[in-house]
């Protein structure tokens, strides 16, 4: 049977039952008082579906309670096509294709979007690499800043970095990738993002660039390509796997969202890494890769101010 089909994208019990096994895989906890197993589903003709009393502190509770889809009014199995939509869709789908899709407003599939993009959202706090193990760091610039700073006059308009958005991603060969957007990209801020995410037994490889300068002295070695005398590849020394990534990144935000406010811009790198680490070059499938994101639902709860501001 296609996952399409599948019953909790259909049907609201049992999107309910789909998600309460993910979330509560450990036991069904209170949000209230966090005690495990004290509750039991609440029965009558007008009981809202999945919802439970806790016998400890006796305050009612459903499984969206704590995660990105509390306070929503959007049916649980429209969320949950929604969450298959975004995982599946290697350069992301738009609020406008959410809307005419789900048959929500715009304004709800902006909404929805931002808080599954903050479900992608990344809680791991170990080290890239390791011994033996290749990452690739490199930097690029996406968008115009909202408040641009005032151009040298006589200077020549070009592709540099003036008034655009730095970021900076860090990619293990076979591994995973974390992307930073940076106010400005310094040395000071690069050599920081380095050396807080990467074991210092990896092989660092980078280009040319003089904002690397200096990273053999922290980790196993550092080794460059230079891409102004043409050199891409020197055996194993290369940054194309980085690169592809800013490729399927870019194509994505200009292609498929077109319009992204720097404010909102770490969610859709996010987006865009949670795809990357969750891939099928990795074994993972969209059913899978869905199931993954509906695990991280919990405690990244998103208000439409906030997502505003």
């Amino acid at each position: 049977m296609s996952y399409l089909n599948a019953p909790h994208l259909h049907d609201e019990k049992a999107a309910y039952a789909f998600v309460e096994a993910r979330v509560w895989a450990q036991g069904r906890a209170c949000p209230h008082c966090g005690i495990v197993g004290e509750s039991s589903l609440m029965k009558g003709k007008s009981t809202r579906i999945g919802l439970y009393k806790c016998y400890a502190c006796r305050k009612p509770f459903n499984v969206k309670i704590g995660t990105i889809f509390e306070a929503s009014h959007v049916k649980l199995h429209l969320w949950l096509q929604a969450i298959f939509l975004i995982a599946s869709s290697k350069k992301g789908i738009s609020a406008n294709q959410l809307h005419r899709t789900l048959g929500v407003t715009l304004k709800t599939a902006w909404f929805m979007g931002h808080r599954i993009r903050e479900a992608m959202r990344s809680d791991k706090s170990g080290l890239l690499g390791g011994d033996g193990s290749i990452v690739e760091a490199d930097e690029t610039y996406f968008g115009k800043v909202e408040y641009p700073k005032p151009v040298q006059v006589g200077r020549k308009k070009g592709r540099g970095p003036i008034n655009k958005r730095p970021i900076v991603s860090l990619v293990e060969r076979g591994g995973e990738v974390r992307s930073f957007h940076v106010p400005t990209c310094t040395k000071a801020n690069v050599s920081r993002i380095v050396l807080e995410n990467v074991d210092r037994e990896t092989r660092l490889m980078t280009d040319e660039s003089r904002l690397y300068s200096g990273a053999e002295e922290a980790f196993q070695s550092h080794e460059t390509v230079k891409h102004t005398a043409g050199e891409y590849v020197r055996g194993d020394v290369y940054s194309n796997t980085v690169e592809a990534y800013f490729s399927v990144f870019k194509r994505g935000m200009r292609g498929t969202y077109q319009h992204c406010a720097e404010k909102h811009l770490h969610r859709y790198l996010a987006e865009f890494d949670f795809r990357f680490n969750n891939r099928t070059a990795l074994g993972v499938n969209d059913d899978v890769r869905t199931e993954q994101l509906v695990c991280g639902v919990v405690g990244k709860r998103l208000t439409y101010r906030t997502a505003r501001s």
